[in-house]
């Protein structure tokens, strides 16, 4: 159960990393689509799991390597943007949000049954 301080952090970081990324988009994922679908903080607020929805992607995790290979210059830019809330500027995990996939597939399931 996350505390409250906790979900302000995520909703400040999931909005802050969005802008980041839509600036970013053109480097991050040529004629694609990033949606920062979530954001995920550890009690101490040293770490943050950013969950990401890629589309129209055809080798996800080669595009995902890519975004964690960028990791750094977008933590940099993060830290630009909330360097006045926070005092640690938390290290950045990324990780595929396939809920999307997973629904379409239990729609078709049920479409067939």
């Amino acid at each position: 159960m996350d505390t409250l301080r906790q979900n302000k952090v995520n909703s400040l970081l999931q909005k802050e990393m969005a802008e980041i990324i839509q600036q970013e988009s053109r480097i991050l994922l040529p004629g694609g689509l990033i949606t920062v679908t979530g954001v995920r903080i550890s009690p101490d607020l040293g770490l943050a799991k950013v969950y990401l929805s890629l589309f129209p992607v055809k080798d996800k995790k080669a595009a995902l390597e890519h975004i964690k290979g960028h990791s750094h210059q977008l933590r940099g830019k993060l830290g630009h943007r909330i360097g006045k809330q926070m005092r640690v500027v938390p290290e950045l995990n990324f990780y595929l949000d396939d809920s999307l996939d997973r629904q379409e597939e239990i729609d078709k399931l049920l479409k067939k049954g």
